[in-house]
């Protein structure tokens, strides 16, 4: 089907006031105007199409259309981030690439190309969708920020934030009006420099926020620190929006335009603080402790993301604000701002972000910039990298003022300059505001993308957030002086891993000659909110939002009650991404000095069903294996097989404990030895510890060997005399060997397995049996007596001894 529609093009806007005016020139006017109008033949979409077999085009129809352009931005992006990962490259700088291919300047050069898949009726349905994708994707950021830890934030981070602002601002806006007269008419009023100082000075939250969890970086100093100065530059960049929205409205018409503007966006802002505030903390108040939000609310939520997009967009607002200002005064973190980044986040970022970056390919022409002449695009381009300049040298030295290291000062001042989609958005903005047109929107999209392909694997060389954690001091429990408190670091994922650590430490035998320090730390996920937090309730006595916090905090209290004269508790609380929470785990382990970190390997306790075993739970997993490799001093994961419904026992044991520790050799097996050693002295405990030789000393590393020897010799010669300590020695010449060996001593009166993880066992031992483990966290051997095949009921120590300055895990 086809159908004729105008496009009408005036070249002198009055044309209709004149007409207007003057009805007996009407006729003429109207003709005069008609000889004007382009008239274009196009052919229309029908929804749907009957199939290939009867010869129709799936690119024809509107909805086959719109599934392949879906497909094919989201493809795209996804191979670029595979390529440009090598280069250490943020996921914002392939999307926005993978946008600019579909655009005019790579495949939108095909004529073909463009009347097939991108044609003006879907670039409509795209720029739509793109801006509705920006709108949410405002929405979650301004969800997980929260503006009050503005007022905690101290005065380094603050006078840094406001350096790494107003130096920038003022250089750019003066550099800008001394190239005034270079610019063009909208860039050189009041308003268009003052937008470009202004986003030049300003640091947009969400992106650091993305980049820096890409990174890692979220939990680190550096990280904390980036994060708490963006919050404040972002608190300045709502400012200056206001003020230069103001600006514009009173250019455009008249100064009664910019107070009305001024006089709107105070009762919208009053509106979003007032009842809608109120209204959202009365859904929080309803929702039952540790239950999601009712569906039902959230629905009406993000409808409200779209109200509020049309309404500030009447007023005159930019469409962004209100979808901002809503996710602002949302309650961050659990349970509604939990609850709305969970159910949407995935949506929003995987499925409608490609829509807004494949906006802005569609706007971003390299080809009609060249032809636009270098003289236009200079002064912009000037301004613009002197803003960068001066931000990067304003944040070094204020940090270096503050007594921040060079290193450390630069990086900050790198992430201060990072670019991302709240850029892109600005500069959209200022498209629709005719400030800037598709040459200058070109060349500042390709800034956005130089500028943070630049800075990004800059920062990864500079930085290293691992480093605080390669200590030079041995930190172990066979290096604890004797006598001196054992401190000991607890970590916990959920309420049901606490019975097991208790026990555990209860059996470590605290006790007024041999005290112990315990560090508990409660891990939970940063979900709903974008700012890491660690937690001190040594210090800060405040509700925790986390639902189990009272329950596992009571049951420490009472062990720690139970054993005060041996036990002394500190209790934490970290909220962060869990790709980083092991860097939370080995700062509080080395800032207290810690020579044990026990980690639980999986969440809850393990239920032996037939036909399961422990796998790698993914990021359980790997959170063990991070620590394992940066910690500044050893590392026990324990695996709790024991009773789900067991109670935590506060008094000793009252029945013997059967413990078996296995002896391969290496300094994690000498580790684990001393471990058991300090159990032993509990007076309801047994041990047998069996210790394993190759045949001839096949496969021994001499040195090791004799360190071993002298260990063992020393626990015996200890416990000699005690009749609960049990010691075998088994000579094998494989690892099939080694297992037999193993399960002979597998009985079902068995409490506890304790065993070394990996390091300087005689590879004989193990020969065969390599290929065989699953879970490195655990070591061949662990990872063998802790799975179902082996079938046993009794939990498992895995230890692994601190190693000096190591980066990689083994």
């Amino acid at each position: 089907m086809v159908r004729p529609f105008a496009v009408f093009q005036f070249l002198i806007e009055d044309h209709r006031r004149r007409i207007m005016d003057d009805e007996s020139n009407s006729d003429a006017e109207l003709r005069n105007i008609a000889s004007q109008v382009i008239h274009v033949c196009q052919k229309a979409h029908v929804p749907h199409h009957l199939g290939i077999f009867y010869k129709n085009n799936p690119l024809e129809y509107s909805f086959s259309l719109i599934l392949f352009e879906t497909i094919l931005v989201i493809l795209l992006s996804r191979i670029v981030r595979f390529l440009l990962k090598p280069l250490k490259q943020p996921r914002i700088v392939s999307d926005i690439i993978g946008g600019i291919i579909i655009g005019p300047s790579v495949l939108g050069r095909n004529k073909s190309f463009t009347e097939n898949v991108y044609p003006e009726q879907a670039q409509y349905m795209v720029a739509n969708i793109g801006v509705l994708a920006f709108m949410f994707f405002v929405f979650l950021s301004g969800v997980k920020m929260d503006l009050g830890l503005i007022s905690k934030t101290g005065k380094k981070h603050l006078y840094v934030a406001l350096v790494g602002v107003f130096c920038p601002l003022i250089t750019t806006a003066v550099l800008g009006f001394v190239l005034r007269p270079m610019l063009d008419k909208e860039l050189a009023k009041l308003s268009g420099i003052g937008a470009m100082s202004s986003s030049l000075a300003l640091t947009s939250f969400p992106v650091i926020y993305l980049i820096l969890k890409e990174l890692n970086l979220l939990s680190s100093e550096i990280g904390r620190m980036s994060l708490t100065t963006t919050m404040v530059s972002d608190a300045l960049g709502i400012i200056a929006i206001i003020v230069f929205e103001a600006l514009k409205q009173g250019e455009e018409g008249h100064g009664d335009s910019a107070l009305w503007y001024v006089v709107s966006t105070f009762v919208i802002g009053a509106f979003f603080v007032v009842p809608i505030r109120r209204i959202l903390c009365w859904i929080v108040q309803r929702t039952p402790k540790g239950k999601p939000v009712d569906q039902n609310y959230v629905i009406m939520i993000l409808l409200g993301v779209l109200v509020m997009g049309f309404f500030t967009d009447m007023f005159g607002l930019a469409i962004a604000n209100g979808s901002l200002w809503l996710g602002l005064v949302i309650p961050d973190g659990p349970p509604l701002g939990a609850t709305i980044v969970e159910r949407i986040e995935t949506i929003v970022m995987e499925i409608l972000m490609p829509f807004g970056f494949a906006l802005v390919g569609l706007y971003t022409n390299v080809f009609v910039m060249a032809e636009y002449g270098w003289d236009k695009l200079a002064p912009v381009l000037i301004i613009f990298l002197v803003g960068y300049a001066s931000k990067i040298v304003s944040v070094f030295v204020a940090s270096l003022y503050f007594g921040i290291p060079i290193k450390d000062s630069l990086t900050l001042s790198l992430i201060m300059n990072l670019r991302g989609q709240l850029e892109l958005v600005i500069f959209i903005h200022w498209m629709d505001k005719r400030i800037i047109g598709i040459q200058v929107f070109t060349m500042l999209v390709l800034l956005t993308i130089v500028t943070t392909s630049i800075c990004a694997p800059l920062i990864s060389v500079l930085y290293n957030p691992t480093k605080p954690y390669m200590v030079n001091k041995r930190r172990t429990i066979q290096h604890n002086p004797k006598g001196k408190e054992l401190r000991i670091v607890v970590c916990i994922h959920e309420k049901e891993n606490v019975v097991g650590l208790i026990n555990l430490l209860e059996v470590s035998y605290p006790s007024s000659e041999t005290p112990v320090s315990i560090y508990a730390l409660r891990l939970i996920e940063l979900v709903g909110r974008a700012t890491p937090l660690l937690i001190d309730h040594d210090q800060n006595e405040g509700p925790s939002k986390d639902a189990d916090h009272e329950t596992i905090h009571n049951a420490l209290k009472s062990y720690q009650e139970a054993r005060k004269d041996s036990v002394q508790l500190h209790f934490c609380t970290a909220f962060t991404v869990k790709r980083t929470m092991y860097q939370d785990i080995c700062k509080l382990a080395l800032l207290n000095k810690a020579s044990l970190i026990i980690l639980p390997f999986e969440q809850g306790q393990l239920k032996i069903l037939a036909g399961t075993e422990i796998v790698r739970s993914g990021t359980k997993s790997s959170i063990s294996s991070n620590v394992i490799a940066h910690a500044p001093c050893s590392v026990g994961i324990f695996i709790d097989k024991g009773n789900e419904n067991d109670t935590v026992r506060l008094q000793p044991f009252r029945r013997e404990y059967k413990f078996v520790m296995l002896f391969l050799g290496g300094p994690d097996a000498r580790e684990a030895l001393i471990y058991a050693d300090k159990m032993v002295i509990n007076p309801d405990v047994s041990l047998t510890v069996v210790r394993f030789l190759s045949d001839n000393n096949e496969g021994d590393d001499v040195l090791e060997k004799k360190i071993d020897d002298g260990v063992v010799t020393w626990f015996w010669m200890k416990n000699e005399s005690n009749e609960r300590v049990v010691y075998r020695e088994v000579v094998v010449k494989n690892g099939d060997e080694t297992l037999s060996a193993i399960q002979s001593f597998n009985s079902i009166d068995n409490d506890l397995w304790i065993v070394g993880r990996k390091q300087g066992i005689n590879p004989t031992i193990l020969k065969g049996l390599t290929h065989w483990s699953e879970n490195i966290e655990l070591g061949v051997i662990g990872d063998y007596v802790s799975s179902f095949d082996f079938g046993s009921r009794a939990s498992l120590l895995v230890v692994h001894q601190q190693i000096m300055r190591v980066q990689n895990i083994e």
